[in-house]
């Protein structure tokens, strides 16, 4: 079997990928200049080298830097077409994407144009890529509820283009507790939930996430199984962890891929679906995450098919629809081995 071909074109769901962070530095350019806004890089070659993060903090704050490119609707209809187009030759057939709203409001974008570019290109995607998508309101977590209360009514008129709220930015020191009320008003209105935990935060966000959030995946997780109980409560509740190893080693939570624990969680029981987070930044989209887990893991087509089965059942798409593409995988494997 070649490997390559068979991850590359094995159906999949992306379900932890930040929309600014697909911004590629080629584009980053591009935008710069049409938007008359001024870079400290000279070139995409030097934004690259830029790219060495030593910790989640050290991330964020060239993340914040490149988003202030993104000015009008027309931007974020761009971005996000171009995400699809890299993601349709990644095998994604499903893409729940998470955007940060107040990235761009604090700079006096308004929050209608993010959102209407967004939109327009997930339509497009539908129409012309085949890649069905749910959007995820995310919250800054080093940012205070009151203002994280402040976005969501102001995405309320938009209320059917959005499928959940999660919480990202900065863990250590922004516990989950914080936004509390935020979520509860969010799932008031319908929403489900997701929250950035136990990535840098300890075990206990990940509980914290679950309990008084409601939670329905988590995103990241890797300190999970520091915590025995809280394994057991994963795989035992059917708790999906949106992983995203390369992101993972270029942050420094693990030394090398080999060393990640995404392996030791699925043989645990935990439900693990592979994603890239932020691409643009990491050196991968989901695609390259699957070739490179399963080299770096050693893991066979069976293991990663269940990482791509994983996906579909994580999703908060509806039965029909989730039980199609998963029909879809079960074709495509059996296709490629006969």
């Amino acid at each position: 079997m070649d490997m390559v071909v068979f991850l590359r074109g094995l159906p999949k769901a992306e379900l932890h990928l930040h929309l600014e962070g697909t911004l590629e530095p080629e584009h980053l350019i591009e935008l710069a200049e049409r938007n008359s806004v001024e870079l400290p890089f000279g070139s995409a070659e030097e934004i690259r080298k830029a790219f060495e993060f030593t910790d989640l903090q050290s991330f964020l704050d060239i993340y914040y830097q490149a988003a202030s490119v993104l000015l009008t609707e027309r931007d974020f209809y761009d971005l996000t077409w171009r995400y699809l187009q890299r993601a349709s030759v990644a095998g994604v057939r499903h893409a729940e994407i998470a955007f940060d709203p107040q990235t761009h409001t604090a700079r006096g974008v308004r929050f209608d144009d993010v959102i209407r570019g967004i939109r327009g290109a997930l339509v497009e995607g539908e129409r012309e890529l085949g890649i069905t998508s749910r959007l995820i309101l995310s919250f800054l977590r080093h940012l205070s509820a009151s203002e994280a209360m402040e976005i969501l009514e102001q995405a309320l008129p938009y209320k059917q283009w959005i499928t959940a709220v999660g919480l990202d930015s900065t863990e250590v020191d922004h516990p989950p507790e914080k936004f509390e009320q935020v979520f509860a008003a969010a799932r008031q209105e319908g929403w489900r939930a997701v929250a950035h935990a136990g990535e840098e935060g300890p075990p206990d966000y990940v509980w914290k996430s679950l309990d008084l959030l409601g939670a329905e995946r988590i995103d990241h997780g890797v300190r999970s199984d520091e915590d025995a109980a809280l394994v057991a409560r994963l795989a035992g509740d059917r708790i999906p962890l949106t992983m995203c190893p390369l992101s993972n080693v270029k942050l420094g939570l693990f030394d090398q891929l080999s060393d990640h624990n995404l392996r030791r969680l699925a043989e645990a029981g935990v439900v693990v679906t592979l994603n890239s987070d932020d691409p643009a930044f990491f050196g991968g989209y989901v695609d390259d995450n699957f070739l490179a887990t399963q080299s770096a893991l050693g893991l066979d087509a069976a293991a990663m098919t269940a990482f791509s089965r994983n996906s579909f059942l994580a999703s908060f798409l509806e039965a029909p629809q989730r039980d199609a593409l998963l029909a879809e995988v079960d074709a495509y494997v059996a296709g490629f081995r006969s």
